[in-house]
Order: structure tokens, then sequence, then C-alpha cells
């Protein structure tokens, strides 16, 4: 019989472990600064394109940390990515490896669940956006960090939230400086399950074995009709870069700041 591949890896940016037709992927703790790290992007991306290539494998978890500080962390990253002396690019990373991510996770052949819980910002829920099933525990609570600097969501949010639910309340939500709870997200449409924190893990776990359950060939068709018009994504990405980069320039009043493509930063 044919060995299975081994897809248990530990970096410093995320974990995996492989369970039967599963890969259950944890990211780490202080993800925000990490994801400057292009080394770390690159190993993400090399790790799920493997998992691409594998007939073994059905389903992809990712569980997000629990760790997450939610605005505080967002506010931090932003004014330290602002002081005299940091280089002009960590903006330019943190939109590349996040552009990487969602991408890889949306033009990925197998079903992707996300596991969320406490203070989200909008780059990580745009994260789950991006997968295809979403299950989050009580306690999450979605924030707006980035109108308190006069930024834009970056990760492909208006995009993704406007097919979801429209424009009239992709608007609406990525207006807001109102936290969106749990229960509050799921009767909006964007969560599938709100399960008690304790439970979340398991949650995850059950449902990536039921989607097991199901063809290979059925699963990934099934999500390559549903993601058809997700075609135009990448344009709208680079267009999210640029407009990130130029109100990015005009808070740092800095000249010399100038946009580059998120492919090759």
């Amino acid at each position: 019989m044919e060995k299975k591949p081994n897809f248990d890896e530990n970096y410093d940016f995320f974990a995996a472990k492989r369970l039967e037709d599963v890969v259950i992927l944890r990211f780490k703790e202080n993800l925000l600064f990490q994801a400057t790290d292009l080394g770390s992007r690159d190993k993400l991306v090399g790790y799920l394109n493997r998992v691409s290539e594998s007939d073994s494998i059905k389903v992809v978890v990712i569980i997000s940390s629990s760790g997450k500080r939610g605005s505080e962390e967002y506010l931090d990253f932003y004014h330290q990515a602002l002081e005299p002396k940091q280089d002009r690019f960590p903006f330019h990373r943190i939109h590349n490896v996040f552009a990487q991510l969602i991408m890889r996770i949306i033009s990925l052949n197998k079903i992707v669940i996300h596991a969320n819980r406490g203070r989200v910002i909008p780059l990580f829920l745009n994260v789950s956006l991006a997968c295809d099933y979403r299950i989050i525990a009580e306690n999450t609570v979605f924030q707006n960090p980035y109108l308190k600097v006069g930024l834009i969501p970056i990760g492909g949010g208006a995009f993704l939230l406007s097919k979801m639910l429209g424009s009239s309340k992709a608007f609406k939500i990525l207006l807001s400086g109102n936290d969106i709870t749990a229960y509050e997200a799921m009767k909006l449409g964007i969560v599938h399950e709100v399960i008690p924190v304790n439970k979340l893990e398991e949650a995850a776990i059950d449902a990536a074995q039921r989607f097991a359950l199901k063809p290979a060939r059925s699963l990934t068709g099934v999500k390559r009709l549903i993601n058809y018009t997700m075609k135009d994504f990448k344009e709208y990405m680079e267009f999210e870069q640029k407009e990130f980069v130029r109100i990015v320039r005009d808070n740092r009043s800095d000249a010399n700041f100038t946009t580059n493509s998120y492919i090759g930063i």
C-alpha cells in the first residue's frame, strides 16, 4: 500500500497536521506582525500547494490564533510601520502576504473551513470570507479599526462582502465603526455556525469530516462553480493595493513612498 504523504509541519507562522483526509492548519500568535516576513508567506503558500497536489486530502481546516488582540494589534502595527526608522515597505508586505494567501485559498482545489474566535479585524475576517465554510465561537467580535486611522480594509473585503451580501449591506458594514457580534454575523449570513468557545475546534473538525464523506470530484466541482464569479478577483486585489498604498502615502506625507505590484514584492 502506498504511504500517505506527511503533512505535519511546524513553522513560526503556522503549524499543521494531518487527520486522515483532512489537514488542520493553525495560525500562531502575532500573525499581523509575522505576516510581513515574505519567507513565512512562501512557506505557507508552498504548503498549500503541496496539499493541492495530493489526491488523499479533501478538506483543509484553518484555525485562527486564540491570542489575537483585535483593534489593539492593528493599531500597534500601523503606528510602528509609520515610524521614521522603519523601511517603507511593511504596508506593501502585509498586503502582499494576505493577497497571496486569500487568492490561494479561493483557488485551492479542496474545501476550506475556517474557525475563528475572539476579536477579529477585517483582514482576518477576509481570510475567513475566502474560505468555503465559516465557524466562529460565541465570543467572536468583528471590529473595524482601520476607520480610526483613515485607511481602507485590505484583503478583498469589499469584493467578498459585496458578492456575499450585496453592495448596500457591504457598504454599511465597511463604514460602520460598530462591532459585530457572533450572532449578528450569523444573522447577516457571513458565518455558517456559532459554537461555544470550548467546542470550536471540535465543531470545525466534525464539519471537515462530514465534507470528507462526499466525493472529491463533487467537492471540487461545486467549489469551482460557486467561485466562477471570482475570476475578476486578482484584478480587484491589484486595484485595492494601489488604493491602500496611495492612502498610506498620503497619511505618511512621504513623496518617496511609491507603489509596487504585490505579486513581485
